[in-house]
C-alpha cells in the first residue's frame, strides 16, 4: 500500500487530499510513522523526529495514528490477497508476499501481470486506496519491484533479467544489509550490488562470516529461495507509550501502566488470543530500560488479571528520577484460556487488597473498596483527550475530525470521506454534544467483488489468464 497511514487519512478527510499529511507521535519526542507523498517532496520521511518534520513542512497536517481504521483496511486487503493464494505472508499492516503459482492464478509473466493489474483495481474499488505491485520469481525481487513501482504502479521482473536489474543498485537494497553492514562493505570498496557479485563468495565470507557472506553473494546474483510462509504466528502482543515529559508521580505511573494493560488486552482479544506471561517495560530518565515479567498459572485475556500483574511488576521497579516510556506486553500466546478467569481475577484483586490492608491496618474489605472507589473517581474526572485527526460526532453537526485542541477548546472539521471539504467549528473540550466516534469506512458503497477472481481459461503455457490475453481490469 502507498504511504498507507497518510493515504488513509487523506481518503477519510476530503480537505486534506493533495496536501502534505504527516502521521505519528505529536509530542516533543514523537517520530514520523508515515508521510504523504506531498510531505515527502518537502523532505519528510518515516522515523524522522517530529520536530524536524515540522521545520521542513510547517504547513502540513499533523495527525495521531488511527490504528483501528488502518487495521480495518488492512484486513480488507489481506482478504483479497487470500483469494489469490493460500500462501499469503503478511509483513505488516500494509505489505505482504503472495505465492501466485500456489493459488493457481498465475505461472508465467503474462498471467502474473494480468492478476497484478486486476488486484490494484480491486483494492482501490474496495478500500479507496492505491497499492503498488511487484511481480518476480522470488520474495527479494518482488519486494524490490514493489518499491520501484511506487507510487500506484506495477513492475514485473522478467526471468533472466535479475542480475542486470540489480547490478547498479545500492547494496542497501538487499535483505540483511543495514547501515552497519553497508558501511563495512563501503569501506571495502563495495557500494553497488554488482560489486558484491564480482567480489566472489570467498571475499564476502571473509568480510561478513560464512552464513551472511554466502547468502549475500547469492542474492547479489538474483537468487533467493526463501518460501512464502502463510502463517507468521505472533509470539507476543504489546503496547507502549513515550511521554513528552518524564513522569515522576508514582500514582500517575501506575495509572498509565493500567491503561496500557487495558490497551494490550484489547489487542490480545482482537487477535482472538490469550497469553500466559505479562511483561512490563520501563525506560527511565537516563534511557536505561528495565523489563520485568510474571508468568500466570494459565493463559488469560482478562483485563483485570493483566492490569494487576503489570501493577505488581511495577512495584519492583525504581522510578526515582522519572520515566520516559512505559510498555505492557503479553507473551506465551494461546488460542484458549486455561482456567476460570473470573476466579483468577478475583484472587488477584483480593491479594492486592490484602497487601493494602496489611500496610494500612485496614480491613481487606475496606482496602478493596478504596481501590474500586479511586478507579471509578479517576475515570469520572479524567478529561477527554481530543487527539488531532481522531473521529468525533456532534449531535447537531454530525461526523467530523479533530483539527486541534488547547486552552480548553477543541476545533473540529465536519466532513465525511464521500463529502466535499467541510466547515470548521470550535467547542469547549467538555461540550456534552461532542463525543468520540468510530472511523467511517473510506468507501461508502464498495463495488461487489465477492466473486473475484473469476475462473479464467488456461493460456498456452498452462497459466490462467483473461480470455483475450489482455491486461485489463475486471
Amino acid at each position: 500500500m502507498d504511504a498507507f497511514y497518510a493515504s488513509a487519512e487523506q481518503a477519510a478527510k476530503p480537505s486534506l487530499r493533495g496536501k502534505p499529511v504527516v502521521v505519528g507521535g505529536l509530542g516533543m519526542r514523537g517520530v514520523v510513522a508515515t508521510a504523504s507523498y506531498e510531505a515527502r517532496r518537502l523532505g519528510v520521511h518515516s522515523a524522522m523526529p517530529m520536530a524536524q518534520a515540522r521545520r521542513l513542512a510547517p504547513n502540513a497536517a499533523y495527525l495521531v495514528p488511527r490504528f483501528s481504521l488502518y487495521r480495518t483496511v488492512s484486513d480488507q486487503v489481506m482478504e483479497l490477497l487470500g483469494r489469490l493464494s493460500p500462501l499469503v505472508e503478511p509483513l505488516s499492516l500494509d505489505e505482504a508476499f503472495v505465492d501466485l503459482e500456489a493459488g493457481g492464478v498465475a505461472d508465467d509473466s503474462a498471467s502474473a501481470r494480468a492478476i497484478g493489474v486486476e488486484l490494484r483495481t480491486v483494492i482501490r474499488a474496495v478500500t479507496g486506496l492505491s497499492g503498488s505491485v511487484g511481480l518476480a520469481g522470488s520474495k527479494m525481487l518482488a519486494k524490490i519491484a514493489s518499491e520501484e513501482a511506487k507510487p500506484d504502479g506495477l513492475m514485473l521482473i522478467e526471468p533472466g533479467t535479475e542480475r542486470e536489474l540489480l547490478a547498479p543498485m545500492s547494496v542497501r537494497i538487499l535483505p540483511g544489509v543495514g547501515p552497519a553492514t553497508g558501511d563495512h562493505l563501503r569501506r571495502a570498496g563495495m557500494t553497488v550490488v554488482n560489486d558484491l557479485a564480482e567480489a566472489g563468495e570467498a571475499e564476502l565470507v571473509r568480510l561478513l562470516g560464512k552464513a551472511h557472506g554466502v547468502a549475500l553473494h547469492r542474492m547479489a546474483q538474483g537468487y533467493d529461495d526463501r518460501p512464502v510462509v502463510a502463517e507468521r504466528d505472533a509470539k507476543s502482543v504489546s503496547v507502549e507509550d513515550t511521554f513528552d515529559v518524564d513522569l515522576h508521580d508514582r500514582v500517575r505511573v501506575r495509572t498509565e501502566v493500567e491503561r496500557l494493560a487495558d490497551r494490550c488486552v484489547g489487542r490480545l482479544r482482537g487477535a482472538g488470543r490469550s497469553g500466559r506471561t505479562v511483561v512490563l517495560k520501563v525506560r527511565r530518565y537516563d534511557f536505561s530500560t528495565l523489563t520485568r515479567s510474571e508468568t500466570l498459572r494459565g493463559p488469560t485475556d482478562d483485563p483485570t488479571v493483566v492490569r494487576e500483574a503489570a501493577a505488581r511488576l511495577l512495584e519492583a521497579v525504581d522510578t526515582t528520577g522519572g520515566v520516559r516510556l512505559l510498555g505492557v506486553g503479553v507473551t506465551g500466546l494461546a488460542d484458549f484460556t486455561q482456567e476460570d478467569l473470573f476466579a483468577q481475577a478475583a484472587e488477584a484483586e483480593a491479594e492486592h487488597a490484602a497487601e493494602e490492608a496489611a500496610a494500612t491496618g485496614a480491613a481487606p474489605e475496606e482496602a478493596e473498596a478504596a481501590v474500586r472507589e479511586a478507579r471509578e473517581s479517576e475515570e469520572q474526572t479524567a478529561p477527554r483527550r481530543w487527539s488531532a485527526g481522531h473521529d468525533v460526532r456532534h449531535e447537531v453537526h454530525g461526523h467530523g475530525w479533530v483539527q486541534g485542541s488547547g486552552v480548553g477548546r477543541v476545533t473540529v472539521r465536519f466532513e465525511e470521506p464521500w463529502t466535499p471539504p467541510g466547515r470548521v467549528r470550535t467547542f469547549r473540550v467538555d461540550d456534552p454534544q461532542l463525543q468520540p466516534a468510530d472511523p467511517l469506512p473510506l468507501v461508502r458503497r464498495p463495488a461487489d467483488y465477492s466473486s473475484w477472481p473469476a475462473s479464467r481459461p488456461k493460456s498456452r503455457s498452462g497459466a490462467t489468464g483473461p480470455a483475450d490475453g489482455a491486461e485489463s481490469s475486471p
